[in-house]
């Protein structure tokens, strides 16, 4: 697999599938610790948790921003990296220490590793393929990068369940600051190896001074986002959600101000990296529902019984959660079926059977005395990571045998068809919607691995391909900053999925809910088609000149 390229993608591919392992075993529980409310949760509303998620969600690639000013001016790719690493690490290692004070300090830590960690990890990757018997394969090695990433997240949910089955919610979370540790040491014995990836470009004098961009980005987003926070009332649903895309509006300003800054050279692909940007906004909106609605949808909606002949297996992997009739502390439902909230915005609880049941036939419940076994709801959080680790090497081989026939489609309409292809994903959900009639019945767990599926196509095309495309266009001495704006498309995306699954319970007819993330995805679709022959002239202009 990584034969013709560079010794250096091996460090970073282990490096990025150990802190991947981190990150996405806290992302699959981390909606259930929120509203548990039986073995140790947090006991919040769902539409709490899914503000806090979106929230931490954009937040966490919000940050990348900052960590890659500061690489490319001070600290250098591998310096931010290890910092970063070390500050996840630390910040899971908290979250599996009880109470909320130890939760916010976790997240505060997670939040600013990441934004030190990601975009530099991935500027390394592409700054490997500088030389010109490495540069063709630059996509393909984004690909396999991208398969150490979900390595990574495919093998952290059945850890995930074992601990959180077996031993609690604490040493899940910590045993994702377990991996982050891994990740640092691998990338610290390596870091020989990415050396000459770790080169900054001089400022120019068209850049702005770290002292000015504190003060015309950093400074008035604060006191924007300290405006949306005490604001009267919320715009968007919430205070943090007011918060965050008012303190986004100077930070997209300061981007804007870098294309209209930049040299005649330098306009041209700041630009076309501005629209994509703009555009797997929604991408990002969808996908990253994963952790929310679709969370709720595997617990609540999907038929998660295993057959016997799998259990045994399956609870040797821990991925089993048995449940039974035996009243315990559950959610109070209203009489449309919601959980009812009380002035704090907490669950109220009573006295009953598992939830698994309320909308299960009563011939299928176990007798007394019996429970029974469940798939884990996070181990359908591996469903996207095992697809796209199968499907990686064919991606790969597909797009290598049109290279060879030159027929390779450009990247900008590989990510097109990532759009397209996600906007078919949540037509599937529709048709689940329908089979389970609404949720009045279980639905079988096809569905949600067939919409898994198809997005995973999508972000294959998609995702490796727009990390590839800032490392082809960004002027040199600007990469991570401007890995640092895929990532705030990211994070803006991210808030997005957590205000659109914060919805959730305001459709009683569920089919409604996904077919807004069908209209998105097309109306993205549309707007790359828009503009492709023009994106299209200045990939080739610029990779041709460069």
């Amino acid at each position: 697999m990584f034969k013709n390229h560079p010794r250096g993608l091996v460090v970073l591919f282990f490096t990025e599938m150990w802190e991947r392992f981190g990150y996405y075993l806290l992302l699959g529980i981390f909606t259930l610790y929120m509203i548990d409310t039986q073995a140790g949760g947090l006991g919040l509303s769902l539409a709490s948790a899914a503000d806090i998620y979106g929230t931490y969600l954009a937040l966490v690639y919000l940050a990348p921003f900052v960590g890659g000013l500061l690489a490319d001016r001070i600290l250098g790719y591998r310096r931010a990296i290890i910092i970063g690493g070390l500050l996840m690490g630390t910040g899971y290692i908290t979250l599996a220490l009880p109470g909320m004070t130890a939760f916010w300090i976790a997240l505060f830590l997670i939040i600013i590793g990441n934004g030190f960690f990601k975009p530099n990890i991935s500027t390394l990757v592409g700054n490997l393929y500088t030389d010109d018997k490495y540069k063709p394969l630059k996509d393909t090695g984004y690909n396999i990068f991208y398969m150490g990433i979900n390595i990574g997240s495919f093998i952290c949910n059945f850890v995930a369940a074992y601990l959180r089955n077996h031993y609690g919610w604490g040493y899940a979370f910590a045993a994702a600051g377990i991996g982050l540790y891994i990740g640092v040491i691998i990338f610290i014995f390596g870091k020989k190896h990415v050396a000459l990836a770790d080169v900054r470009k001089p400022v120019q004098k068209e850049d702005m001074s770290l002292g000015k961009i504190g003060a015309v980005v950093f400074l008035p987003a604060l006191l924007v986002g300290a405006i949306g926070w005490f604001l009267p009332g919320n715009l968007f649903g919430s205070d943090s959600t007011d918060a965050f895309l008012f303190s986004s509006i100077p930070i997209v300003l300061f981007y804007l101000s870098l294309w209209l800054r930049a040299s005649k050279e330098d306009k041209a692909p700041i630009g076309a990296l501005l629209a994509i940007f703009a555009v797997v906004v929604v991408f990002w909106g969808i996908f990253h529902q994963n952790g929310s609605a679709l969370t709720i949808w595997a617990e609540s909606y999907t038929h998660r019984e295993l057959p016997a002949a799998v259990q045994p297996a399956a609870q040797a992997f821990g991925m089993v959660q048995e449940v039974d009739t035996t009243p315990r502390e559950v959610p109070r439902l209203d009489v449309y079926g919601k959980p009812v909230i009380d002035a704090d915005n907490h669950v109220v609880t009573t006295m009953g059977p598992h939830p698994y049941f309320n909308n299960l036939d009563k011939a299928q419940w176990p007798v007394e005395g019996k429970s029974l076994k469940l798939i884990s709801t996070e181990i359908f959080q591996s469903v996207n990571p095992f697809f796209v680790v199968a499907l990686t090497p064919l991606v790969v081989v597909f797009f290598g045998f049109l290279r060879k026939k030159g027929k390779e489609p450009s990247t900008p309409v590989k990510i097109g068809s990532g759009l397209f292809i996600t906007a078919i994903s949540t037509l599937v959900m529709i048709a689940a919607v329908f089979a389970s009639q609404n949720g009045l019945t279980k639905c079988s767990p096809w569905w949600l691995i067939s919409s898994y599926a198809l997005i995973t196509v999508g972000e294959l095309f998609l995702s490796p391909m727009g990390l590839s495309l800032v490392s082809k266009l960004s002027p040199p001495r600007i990469t991570a900053l401007m890995m640092g704006g895929w990532f705030l498309a990211t994070s803006i995306g991210n808030k997005l999925s957590g205000i659109l699954s914060s919805l959730w319970e305001q459709y009683d007819h569920k089919a409604i809910f996904f077919s807004i993330n069908f209209a998105g995805a097309l109306l993205a679709t549309l707007a790359i088609l828009v503009m492709l022959k023009w994106l299209k002239k200045v990939v080739k202009e610029h990779t041709e000149g460069h």
